[in-house]
């Protein structure tokens, strides 16, 4: 501001020196002096020269700098010129780095979008037409399309998918359809779109995921698990095994054995039982998991199936000193095998038991819930929780808290609901789990 007001003073103070230099002109040549007054008059008119060009300077920089806004051009250096207009040329500075600053974070935003193996197309409404505002590079090399602007081409390359969005009128929709890839290949995507608006624009912001893809990234992260987890089973047994082997092997090569090498043989050959039966318990409870059978369907009322769990579970429960609530008040009927779901409801209850052996007052709370001709079973106990750390490992094979746990009942009453069309889950709420069977009713 005070610099602006530096170039006013400028401005006036010319004024002011052009109109006391015409004063002082026709003072002189009104007291006869004829030479003077034309040399004043030469000084008047360079003024009045200077000041134009100092006033059209001035307006030409200004006028460049409001164009260069208007125009969102900032290639422009005005450095030389802050010195006269500072608050234009600082709003000129920050408009610059704001629009360098959205530059950056735009590539940042496209490489991130071309770098994610889920083909993107974001559409923008103009005038009533769609038009293709940004599409990633792997939806282009995916479906070999070029990066084009307009819906009617994007339309001509994938008819299949253009056709789907316009059937549902750009609307919000989540499904799946085929789109045939590289004119060979005929793959099945999940489409998932959402539309949104932004400063009076409409976006339409289109998901494609590929089946295959999704399936293949799980098995492999489901096996790289599985392998650590047998990895680590086996290292466990085989390395004291042979360690063991080893002594052995030095103390039977010895020309006579004394009662101390006996106790250690005995000892040694004890140690090699124990880890070879945890070894086979091991291979026994993969093998179970490798090879459940298909269940055998049979209609059944889910009452006399947590009656024959009770039965089961009921002396443990005494003994443990477990208060057991069954809320379940009417009767359902389920199209299960029932003894897997019976080995499902006996492993959920142990697992419960064991969460409450800290608690002095234990509970374990049975309900059921129908809801869209499903049945949802559900198992709450008062125990301290699932940790949050372990929260993603706990139907992993062979993962387990207890010394004494095989880590295979979550994981195997998973398969065996899933074989059932249904699915096992849990939550933490208020300190309590609850483990959730869901199962279609019968």
């Amino acid at each position: 501001m005070l610099k602006s007001l530096k170039t006013y003073n400028l401005i006036f103070l010319r004024l002011i020196l052009i109109v006391a230099g015409i004063e002082f002109s026709l003072y002189l040549h009104n007291i006869r002096f004829v030479f003077v007054p034309i040399f004043g008059f030469l000084i008047v008119a360079l003024l009045v020269i200077e000041l134009y060009f100092y006033v059209k300077n001035a307006i030409l920089v200004y006028d460049k700098t409001i164009a260069s806004i208007i125009q969102n051009d900032f290639s422009s250096d005005f450095s030389k010129h802050k010195s006269n207009q500072n608050d234009l040329f600082k709003l000129y500075d920050i408009l610059k780095s704001k629009q360098n600053e959205q530059v950056s974070r735009d590539i940042i935003y496209t490489s991130i979008l071309n770098n994610i193996e889920t083909g993107i197309i974001i559409l923008r409404k103009e005038n009533n037409d769609w038009n293709v505002f940004l599409m990633n590079d792997y939806f282009s090399k995916h479906f070999d399309v070029p990066k084009v602007s307009k819906w009617q081409l994007l339309k001509n390359q994938l008819p299949s998918l253009c056709e789907v969005i316009e059937e549902q009128n750009f609307q919000e929709i989540k499904t799946s359809l085929e789109i045939r890839v590289n004119e060979q290949n005929v793959q099945t995507f999940v489409m998932q779109t959402s539309r949104t608006e932004i400063y009076n624009l409409d976006y339409f912001i289109v998901l494609l995921d590929s089946i295959q893809n999704v399936v293949e990234k799980k098995e492999k992260e489901a096996w790289v698990n599985l392998m650590k987890v047998i990895s680590h089973e086996l290292l466990n047994s085989i390395t004291p095994i042979r360690s063991i082997s080893q002594n052995l092997q030095e103390l039977v090569e010895q020309d006579s054995i004394s009662s101390e090498d006996l106790e250690d043989i005995k000892s040694g050959v004890g140690t090699m039982l124990r880890r070879s039966d945890l070894l086979q318990k091991f291979v026994e409870g993969y093998r179970k998991l490798a090879m459940l059978p298909s269940p055998k369907k049979e209609k059944i009322e889910l009452h006399k199936l947590i009656e024959n769990c009770f039965h089961v579970m009921n002396p443990l429960f005494k003994n443990k000193e477990i208060e057991v609530i069954n809320t379940i008040t009417f009767d359902h009927f389920l199209m299960v095998d029932h003894q897997q779901i019976e080995q499902v409801l006996i492993n959920l209850l142990t697992n419960s038991m064991h969460a409450l052996e800290d608690v002095e007052k234990k509970q374990i709370t049975i309900a059921t819930e129908t809801k869209e001709n499903r049945v949802f079973i559900k198992i709450t106990d008062n125990g301290n929780g699932i940790d949050k750390e372990i929260e993603n490992k706990i139907f992993l094979p062979f993962f387990t808290t207890r010394k004494e746990g095989a880590g295979i009942g979550l994981t195997l009453s998973k398969s065996i609901i899933e074989a059932h069309g249904g699915y096992l889950d849990f939550r933490n709420l208020d300190g309590k789990t609850t483990f959730v069977i869901c199962l279609v009713e019968g």
